[in-house]
């Protein structure tokens, strides 16, 4: 192949790639970098560099334009994220003879694709959220969950963000969480912008609220996972075409995470807090979720084992271990041997192995 008449692959499967990335980043829970090419225009320079090696190696320079905010976030690491993203995308493609030999990243806005919305990360409109409002909204590597809500059960909604949190949640809870010198409307569009999932709690009065309305076609429109909790008031309008959880206020958290586990980034957070896991009551609460746990991928699996055999405290508590199967459940082995033909077993060392 010449440098003249080459016959290139990779640049006209480049958008495949990092569709692909894109989907390994959010299991990694690597939102920096997904947010980076998920957000970002592609422009692909065919030929950037060749050399002799294996019989001549074309390398193809990717250039990625991002919005303001996404680049100012990352343009003091900009050159160790391109290295990593050429790096990970020349893992996953095959194509002989030809790489990505260099990602630049760069000041720009961009079109995006369907795959872009789907990740749930894709910005509305012409709004995106500063690092300076995510920061103020949010906590750090946590599934960011919108809480709608009518003000009369602001407590109960308060509360019920304190129980997330601890499955690795982080939730905006507009009555508790907007400062009276900040301008709400402002910062609800924040949180909406930059929400990972969304929560409409069905109150009876639900409806008489012109912003929950408003909320629930926001988070229609940018395509998160949206969970509706029946909590006096059956679904309607859009959010009539989701399945809603009839659940009690002190059931509804862990009703909540079972739902959201299917979700990579979700999980990832639910496996950052199982790692933190502090104490056996803390662990036995984490394990409330683990009904939840299903479909999981091979990698997934292999985190939550991970994870347990890691973690002390985790191990100690009857809710993993399956030591109290009756009143905590069958604990995690048993959860994971209704995944598949992989099974489980705990070794004489009481750690989670494959079964022979």
């Amino acid at each position: 192949m010449s440098a003249l008449s080459a016959h290139y692959e990779l640049p006209k499967n480049v958008e495949r790639y990092l569709a692909a990335l894109s989907e390994l980043y959010g299991h990694e829970g690597k939102r920096q970098l997904q947010e980076l090419i998920v957000n970002a225009g592609i422009v692909v320079h065919e030929g950037w560099s060749t050399d002799s090696w294996n019989g001549g190696t074309y390398g193809h320079a990717l250039f990625l334009t991002i919005p303001k905010p996404l680049f100012l976030s990352c343009v003091k690491q900009k050159d160790e994220l391109s290295a990593l993203i050429a790096t990970d995308l020349n893992k996953l493609h095959s194509f002989k003879n030809e790489c990505i030999a260099e990602v630049f990243i760069d000041l720009a806005a961009g079109d995006n694709l369907d795959w872009r919305k789907e990740s749930g990360l894709q910005t509305m409109g012409k709004r995106i959220t500063s690092p300076d409002a995510i920061k103020r909204i949010w906590d750090d590597d946590c599934f960011r969950l919108f809480l709608s809500h009518k003000t009369e059960v602001k407590k109960e909604t308060a509360e019920l963000k304190a129980q997330l949190r601890a499955f690795g949640f982080s939730c905006f809870v507009a009555h508790e969480d907007i400062q009276p010198t900040q301008a709400w409307q402002d910062e609800i569009e924040n949180a909406l912008a930059s929400m990972d999932g969304f929560v409409a709690l069905l109150t009876d009065n639900f409806h008489e609220s012109y912003w929950t309305d408003q909320e629930v076609g926001y988070a229609f429109a940018r395509g998160v996972p949206l969970i509706s909790v029946r909590l006096g008031k059956d679904p309607y309008g859009f959010i009539g075409k989701f399945q809603a959880l009839s659940c009690s206020w002190a059931s509804a958290a862990e009703e909540i995470v079972r739902l959201l586990l299917k979700n990579d980034r979700a999980f990832s957070a639910y496996i950052k807090a199982i790692r933190a896991c502090p104490n056996w009551d803390a662990g036995n609460v984490l394990g409330l979720a683990l009904r939840g746990v299903a479909g999981l991928s091979a990698q997934q699996v292999d985190d939550l084992i991970s994870a347990y055999n890691e973690t002390d405290e985790l191990r100690g508590s009857f809710a993993f271990n399956g030591s109290k199967s009756g009143q905590y459940g069958p604990g995690l082995i048993a959860h994971l041997n209704r995944q598949g033909a992989r099974q489980f077993r705990r070794s004489p060392q009481r750690l989670i192995e494959d079964a022979p």
